[in-house]
């Protein structure tokens, strides 16, 4: 199994972490690609992740914090769950646990403290610094779980070593665990959704629409189906003439209830299922 980083620096301005940019797109969809073809065709094996211990809230980094939160943190999990490898979900991705804002006096992380340091020492702006701080920062992943919205977020009850992220009265555990259409309950039916179908597993990987700048699409085949998984990676509504080939086969999981043809709503992602009888291979 690899683990490979190079699609977690697709924000990185100039090759620097902490210089600020927006993610290039194109660029993440050519490294996936890259590495799910070349894994494929050397009998090798993917580690499918966003988040660690060392890297920013994947909710906060590609998604969206405000009202398409979840709909943001849906997507990004699935678009690299069923991909070609294993999957692995970092404590409170999840639940869609997002990054934080402190004053630096709260961060424990040496990277973060020295970057401050140095940073202020060669003449930067403090709040240019703190911004880079406030996305790039590894103490993103390491405050306390967020278990429910009682005091440290559940987490302790004495003094955590990091101060717990402010939301966590409507991010936790408890709030999500049994709901349905919660975060939490979309990742527990895209495990459930490997475990049952072999495709998943074993099925070949197809980039499509490599060009577009907004939809990020795959395919998975083996020979008894192909399924899609189709997501729009930005906050706005985009038109795909793609779905009109799949919208007659069957909806396995989407992060809207209510969904308009040939269309994909901000940050939607569906994942369509069918038969090879009923399709056309694109088996090679």
């Amino acid at each position: 199994m690899c683990f490979q980083f190079h699609h977690l620096k697709v924000d990185y301005k100039d090759g620097d972490k902490w210089g600020l940019q927006a993610a290039d797109y194109r660029r993440l969809k050519e490294l996936f690609m890259e590495w799910q073809l070349g894994m494929q065709q050397a009998d090798g094996w993917n580690a499918l992740f966003w988040c660690n211990h060392d890297q920013p809230r994947i909710a906060s980094r590609l998604g969206d914090e405000g009202i398409y939160w979840k709909e943001s943190a849906k997507m990004l999990a699935g678009m690299i769950h069923f991909m070609r490898g294993t999957p692995y979900i970092y404590q409170g991705e999840e639940l869609g646990m997002t990054n934080v804002r402190y004053p630096i006096e709260e961060y424990r992380d040496i990277e973060t403290l020295n970057l401050y340091r140095e940073r202020m020492e060669a003449g930067y702006e403090k709040e240019d610094v703190m911004e880079s701080i406030y996305a790039k920062s590894r103490d993103n992943a390491r405050t306390p779980m967020q278990w429910d919205k009682g005091t440290h977020a559940g987490f302790t009850d004495g003094t955590p070593w990091m101060k717990v992220n402010p939301n966590y009265k409507e991010i936790n555990a408890a709030a999500q665990v049994g709901v349905p259409g919660s975060v939490f309950a979309y990742y527990q039916r895209l495990v459930a959704l490997r475990k049952e179908y072999p495709v998943l597993t074993d099925g070949r990987f197809l980039m499509l629409m490599e060009k577009d700048e907004q939809v990020f699409a795959y395919v998975r085949e083996n020979e008894q189906c192909r399924l899609l998984v189709i997501c729009n990676f930005f906050g706005n509504s985009v038109e795909c003439a793609l779905l009109e080939e799949w919208e007659q086969e069957t909806l396995l999981i989407g992060n809207y209830e209510d969904r308009e043809a040939g269309v994909l709503k901000p940050y939607e992602a569906r994942m369509y299922l069918a038969y090879a009888k009923n399709s056309r291979s694109v088996i090679s």
